[in-house]
């Protein structure tokens, strides 16, 4: 719960009350009606046994101002790369958790912005 909880204070994900989980809703490009979700969930390495071999993993969270959270990031003490990677996909930027997991933050061309108001996470 403890890795949770700093997702939630950091990026800003709404996790469960439980603390571990988030969902997010979306339809089926092909038939609009069809809802599925997308299931996120932060168990840290002491809180689950993983089994033989460690997990790899990156998460690509999509954000609305990588400078504005990196920024953050940093003052918050938090590890972040020095490195900022611009291409016609958008703006890229990685850190890591308490854990070590590398994380990448991804700032999509103006074109692919949400329009709705959201938090520093789309």
């Amino acid at each position: 719960m403890k890795l949770a909880a700093w997702y939630r204070k950091n990026l800003g994900l709404e996790v469960s009350p439980r603390g571990q989980v988030a969902t997010w809703d979306w339809r089926s490009p092909r038939n609009r009606r069809r809802v599925g979700s997308t299931l996120w969930a932060a168990i840290g390495n002491r809180e689950r046994e993983w089994g033989p071999g460690s997990p790899s993993a990156q998460v690509n969270y999509r954000v609305d101002d990588l400078d504005r959270l990196l920024s953050q990031l940093r003052r918050a003490g938090i590890r972040v790369d020095g490195q900022i990677e611009e291409s016609s996909y958008g703006r890229f930027g990685w850190g890591y958790d308490p854990e070590g997991n590398r994380f990448e933050l991804w700032e999509p061309p103006r074109r692919y912005r949400s329009p709705e108001k959201h938090t520093p996470m789309e």
